[in-house]
C-alpha cells in the first residue's frame, strides 16, 4: 500500500479509502481478515495510531468488525454497502454538477444521452 504524503487528504483518510477500494475490488472478500494495525503501519511507514484511526472509520461505518484476539474482518454486506455509498457520492459529485452545467448550456436530455454514448464509444466501459 502506498500512501501519498503530498496528498492534501489526511493519511488516515487515505488508509480508509485504500481499504474501501480493496473491499470493493474483492481483494478483501466479506468475512475475510484484513491486515493488522501493525502490518498497515509497517507497510505504509506510518504511526500505528494513524493506521488505527483509518481502520476505525470503517469499523464505525459497519464495514469491518473486530474479533477479539483474532483481528479485523470484513463485514457481511460491506461490498454492497460501499457500492451504494459510492453511487450516491457519484450522483452528488458528478451528475448534479453535470446537469447544472447542461442547464446553463441549454442542453437537453437527448443532448446528454448523445454525449454519454459518444463517451462510451471513445473511452469504452
Amino acid at each position: 500500500m502506498l500512501i501519498n504524503f503530498d496528498d492534501d487528504r489526511p493519511i488516515f483518510i487515505q488508509i480508509a479509502e485504500m481499504l474501501q477500494d480493496s473491499i470493493l475490488s474483492g481483494a478483501y472478500p466479506e468475512e475475510s481478515q484484513i491486515p493488522s494495525i501493525t502490518e498497515f503501519a509497517v507497510s505504509c511507514k506510518i504511526n500505528p495510531a494513524t493506521a488505527l484511526k483509518g481502520i476505525n472509520i470503517l469499523v464505525d461505518e459497519g464495514l469491518i468488525y473486530k474479533k477479539r484476539g483474532l483481528g479485523m474482518f470484513v463485514s457481511q454486506g460491506a461490498q454492497e454497502k460501499l457500492r451504494a455509498k459510492r453511487k450516491e457520492s457519484f450522483y452528488l459529485d458528478y451528475i448534479v454538477p453535470l446537469l447544472q452545467e447542461a442547464a446553463r448550456l441549454g442542453l437537453d436530455k437527448q443532448d446528454l444521452q448523445s454525449m454519454l454514448e459518444r463517451g462510451y464509444t471513445d473511452y469504452g466501459n
